[in-house]
């Protein structure tokens, strides 16, 4: 062998364990992005509430109204969710669980349970694991978390008696996890589903999400960071799969989506509308950015859900 190709053959090598080293890196950063705990650069903070937020009274409701705090074991671990319980303002067994989005908290679902409880429900809105006050490392897009929310789910009816009727309602992550919640076996006081924006599969997601924030294609990075999700996490992108849950529900099943929503693009929503087995309804709110349905027009969204409810719930 020559010295030139040599040299070359070294340099080459050099080369290649320089990309993989790289791509490595990467796949660790983007695990940090997309499923450990923390904060996410991507996402807006907060803002403080003011009486120009079309859903000030119901959010300023949530703020102020006294809370129960409950506390759940997560499904395949030791660790500890956390929940506030808000009783209707008159006794009932209606009950809805409502499911916060990634990189959130049950802080920010007030618009949702002042909604509800206008509506004359119960509601219960936990901290999903890693996020708010509950515990865990990681997130898994819906995988793990719906089978928090069948524990969630069995605490109302162990609190509330057999009588419960239930409604599962996500937005977001949240609604894909309430798409995936109604793929297993839930108990017979579940009588309705209520997802906002949820996702087809994580795997599309973040493929879409690879290019829509970082213009990267799906190979090798998304496959790279997936390893290191079942390797740390121990579950896969294509586990959180939404499509294939709702083929296997049976229930009543509303779906919500934003006309305009670019973050979960609002073709997910017909992939998933028209692969669900049970009673459907799908509403698309024109104008709409993602899970900003409610805000962007509270008397379609309210009218909406109410009517749903009244049709689907048992009398």
């Amino acid at each position: 062998m020559n010295k030139v190709l040599k040299r070359w053959l070294i340099a080459g090598g050099i080369l290649v364990a320089l990309v993989l080293v790289a791509l490595v890196g990467a796949s660790f950063y983007f695990y940090n992005m997309t499923v450990a705990r923390g904060k996410k650069s991507f996402i807006s903070s907060p803002t403080a509430l003011t009486k120009k937020d079309p859903l000030y009274q119901q959010k300023h409701w949530y703020k102020t109204v006294k809370k129960y705090h409950w506390t759940e074991t997560a499904a395949d671990a030791k660790f500890k969710l956390d929940a506030n319980y808000i009783p209707a303002a008159k006794a009932t067994k209606r009950t809805v669980v409502l499911v916060h989005g990634f990189a959130s908290s049950k802080e920010q679902m007030g618009g949702y349970a002042g909604m509800f409880h206008n509506l004359g429900y119960n509601v219960l809105v936990p901290d999903d694991r890693a996020q708010g006050h509950s515990g865990g490392k990681a997130m898994s897009y819906g995988y793990y978390e719906s089978r928090d929310y069948l524990k969630w789910i069995n605490q109302v009816i162990a609190r509330q008696g057999k009588k419960s009727q239930i409604v599962l309602f996500g937005v977001s992550m949240g609604g894909a996890t309430t798409m995936i919640t109604s793929g297993l076996k839930t108990p017979s006081q579940v009588k309705a589903y209520i997802e906002d924006c949820g996702y087809t599969t994580a795997d599309d997601e973040i493929r879409y999400q690879a290019k829509q924030m970082y213009n990267l294609p799906y190979w090798p990075l998304v496959p790279m960071t997936n390893e290191v999700v079942k390797l740390r996490a121990h579950f896969s992108f294509k586990d959180a799969d939404s499509v294939s849950a709702v083929k296997k529900n049976h229930k009543p099943m509303l779906f919500i989506h934003g006309g305009a929503d670019t973050f979960v693009p609002t073709k997910m929503v017909y992939k998933v509308y028209r692969a669900d087995a049970g009673p459907k309804q799908l509403l698309v709110v024109p104008g709409a950015k993602h899970a900003a349905s409610l805000s962007h027009n509270p008397k379609l969204y309210q009218s909406t859900v109410k009517k749903f409810l009244e049709a689907k719930m048992p009398k």
